[in-house]
């Protein structure tokens, strides 16, 4: 069966995703920034009112993964408090300042979650490693369950090469799920061409919220007076197409 994960960056979304068909959601905030940490609040409320699988990003901030010690001590302190509230997984990245993978701090994030049996997710912090091969099996000997990947390109549909051998080398180890760019106009293509079952979308639209911008202070990170939420069509589309 074919597996639909959204991205999601609230509480709102969740619903959205919940109500049109998903069973799985990434729950984090701050979407624009590439996902970060969702709030506690955000979770135990999609708890409380689906039942979805929620998987928890945990990431302090924005741009890349080489995280220094006030860094992971928050990191740490997040997985505690989310696993705690019901997560039932947890995505994260840690690498180092020459993109590869931060072992000991990886090793810490790792253990936590497996002592309360919940799911390791490796986010798209794959993408931004130099040798695939390598960081792909230390993952699978670090105990990470699935790893999330556009094959170390912007757009999965460009990465799906190296997907489809991925798959066929270590798939039977690893689970893999694709994302960026996932729609539903390619989304079957590149799960039949690729042999990967799981696919990750934030299936977003905009929305109007005009308190965005006056004549002198501007909040907008896309248009001026929009922000980016779940689509309930484009979720149901998409799950309809694979």
């Amino acid at each position: 069966m074919n597996i639909l994960e959204v991205c999601c960056g609230s509480y709102y979304d969740c619903l959205t995703a919940y109500n049109a068909g998903a069973k799985r959601v990434e729950l984090n905030s701050a979407l624009f920034l590439g996902g970060l940490t969702p709030s506690l609040g955000s979770l135990t409320l999609t708890k409380k009112n689906t039942d979805l699988e929620v998987i928890c990003m945990v990431r302090p901030r924005g741009a890349g993964f080489c995280y220094d010690e006030s860094d992971f001590e928050t990191m740490i302190e997040d997985t505690k408090l989310l696993l705690e509230n019901n997560a039932d997984g947890i995505a994260f990245g840690c690498l180092n300042d020459d993109s590869t993978v931060n072992i000991k701090q990886c090793t810490q994030i790792i253990t936590l979650i497996k002592s309360f049996n919940k799911t390791v997710v490796f986010h798209r912090a794959f993408d931004c490693v130099k040798d695939p091969y390598q960081t792909i099996e230390l993952l699978i000997a670090l105990g990470v369950d699935r790893i999330l990947t556009s094959g170390l390109e912007n757009l999965a549909i460009d990465g799906i090469e190296l997907l489809k051998d991925l798959k066929a080398k270590y798939g039977d180890k690893i689970e893999l799920l694709i994302g960026s760019g996932i729609n539903k106009n390619n989304a079957l293509h590149i799960i039949d061409y690729t042999n990967i079952n799981q696919v990750h979308s934030s299936c977003k639209k905009w929305v109007n919220d005009q308190t965005t911008t006056n004549n002198k202070v501007s909040y907008k990170y896309h248009n001026e007076y929009d922000y980016d939420v779940t689509d309930f069509n484009f979720v149901q589309e998409l799950l309809k197409a694979i």
